[in-house]
């Protein structure tokens, strides 16, 4: 039994369902079977799907619908891992946002997911952030590495600033930093300092995965 209900969270999943997700999620509790088998199934198939969107064979708006169906069942089953005082194995704690300035959250949404299957606890800050910001939310959650996108080429030159301002405050040392977006590239991150450039969420992931190994 616990295997067909299992079955049916990772297909909610893949059907982009939230309330079927939610709805398995739910008999999960309800039947006493373990949270953290529950989101290891979420976690390993939104990490299916975005190795499908890296091959290009499902696109954005289906892995948005992906993540959303994972929220959902998450929001099931984190109270119940708290209950349990269980803790699902994470990699690392990264903060993500974009840059002062960039309004344009999408791919950023989409490597956050992708990050969050990973195994990473992600502390998305938002849009439009401030470098002080990213500085507060990293001090405030002991964060290994903190990740920043811009997706207009005049918003870029923000996360030059964004590593030179992590340096005037003296805390560049403390954490490894990862730039993405649009425009960017792997030049420009080498320019600005960085330590890691991710062109997509895959490549995202496998960049702070090697970061927090070191």
């Amino acid at each position: 039994m616990s295997e067909e209900i299992l079955e049916r969270l990772r297909k909610g999943i893949v059907t982009y369902d939230e309330e079927a997700t939610k709805k398995a999620a739910k008999e999960v509790v309800e039947r006493d079977l373990s949270p953290l088998e529950a989101i290891g199934v979420l976690t390993d198939t939104v990490k299916e799907l975005g190795e499908r969107f890296a091959r290009q064979e499902i696109f954005l708006p289906e892995l948005m619908m992906a993540a959303d169906s994972m929220k959902a069942g998450m929001a099931v089953l984190e109270p119940e891992l708290l209950r349990r005082k269980e803790k699902a194995p994470q990699v690392g704690t990264i903060i993500i946002g974009t840059v002062k300035g960039d309004i344009h959250d999408i791919g950023k949404a989409m490597v956050s997911t992708m990050l969050t299957a990973a195994g990473f606890a992600v502390i998305d800050v938002g849009k439009d952030v401030a470098a002080s910001a990213f500085i507060e939310a990293a001090e405030r959650n002991s964060a290994d590495i903190v990740g920043a996108s811009a997706i207009m080429t005049t918003t870029m030159p923000m996360l030059g600033d964004l590593v030179e301002y992590f340096k005037a405050a003296g805390v560049r040392e403390k954490y490894k930093m990862i730039v993405g977006g649009g425009p960017v590239t792997q030049k420009y991150a080498e320019e600005i300092g960085s330590d890691g450039y991710g062109a997509d969420g895959v490549e995202a992931t496998d960049v702070a995965r090697k970061l927090v190994a070191k």
